[in-house]
């Protein structure tokens, strides 16, 4: 005779009756409704605490600064409206100077920096033995201090027993004064920045490569076009989105180029940027101001106006390389 191991209490019985099964913990709707409408906002909130601390209010004290005649030099602050801006923009032969090196350096710099980098990104983008090693080899100069690039590229243009000067004396030409000729100056800072910008943008440019669909390439193959075809018409337009990322980060690198030019410069007096300021950037001319002639409304003027031609120039790169890359 069989058990039944499950047989249920007689309803009349003495039997325990079954207990119903306790109801899931459910949390009340306005609070889950408060959840969805503020947890979004605290997730960003460290964000914009952040951006606050270390970006508006940079900036506000800056446009304050910037009206006013602040000096440690001064135990009073007093209003001065326009006036830095009014001295600065008609009156300050320094500052216009300042400017055109900045511009100078940074069209030498950046130009032949980004066709650089396509071109190396391009080539390491194909099949070629020790690939990882030469990917790793173009990067290296990113990671290397500045100070170092500067000192290394001071001895190669020195004026006296210099590596260039010396390549210079073989072909038979004339040595040359690196730093105190306005554009050979130029000349000089520009190889620095390229030779430690160009593996970064490289790299941006060949991880975007990667990106591009290889069905496209061997349908160019078969159509018959070649290798500098399929550069041009495939792998250029695009790369158009990176293109103009590089060219905007590489424009306001440019233009608050400081580090090489500073390194460059030889004995005292190293924001001058030479004897006439030959190769004195914005930037420079900006410390300057601050740290020597103690104007620290003056230079906030100075950055301000720096921070308006950066942001014009990189909307005009925006809309130059947009309109060019644009599909005809």
């Amino acid at each position: 005779m069989s058990l039944d191991l499950h047989t249920a209490a007689p309803p009349g019985g003495g039997g325990e009756p079954a207990r119903p099964a306790r109801a899931a913990h459910r949390r009340p709707a306005s609070f889950t409704r408060l959840d969805l409408k503020f947890s979004p906002y605290l997730y960003v909130l460290p964000f914009f605490v952040i951006f606050a601390v270390f970006s508006a209010y940079p900036i506000v004290y800056t446009v304050w600064i910037a009206l006013t005649d602040r000096s440690p030099l001064n135990a009073t602050i007093s209003f001065v409206g326009l006036d830095n801006f009014v001295e600065l923009l008609t009156n300050d032969p320094q500052f216009w100077n300042a400017v055109v090196n900045t511009f100078g350096i940074f069209l030498l710099s950046t130009v032949p920096q980004l066709m650089l980098a396509l071109v190396l990104a391009n080539a390491l983008n194909r099949k070629l033995r020790a690939q990882t090693f030469f990917r790793m080899a173009i990067a290296m100069p990113i990671i290397t201090s500045t100070a170092v690039v500067a000192l290394i590229f001071s001895m190669i243009y020195a004026k006296e027993f210099g590596l260039a000067n010396w390549l210079l004396d073989m072909v038979g030409m004339d040595p040359i004064d690196w730093r105190a000729n306005r554009f050979a100056s130029w000349f000089a800072i520009s190889t620095m920045v390229d030779w430690r910008w160009v593996g970064y943008n490289a790299l941006i440019y060949l991880a975007a490569m990667q990106s591009i669909s290889k069905d496209m390439y061997e349908a160019a193959a078969l159509d018959g076009a070649s290798r500098r075809r399929q550069f041009w018409s495939i792998t250029i337009p695009q790369l158009r989105p990176t293109i103009i990322f590089t060219l905007i980060v590489s424009t306001i690198g440019g233009l608050q180029l400081f580090t090489e030019p500073l390194m460059f410069t030889s004995g005292a007096g190293a924001l001058s940027g030479g004897s006439e300021g030959q190769f004195q950037t914005i930037t420079m001319y900006l410390l300057d101001v601050m740290n020597t002639r103690f104007r620290w409304g003056y230079a906030g003027a100075v950055a301000l106006v720096l921070f308006l031609l950066i942001a014009l120039v990189s909307l005009v790169n925006y809309l130059l390389a947009r309109r060019i890359s644009s599909d005809k």
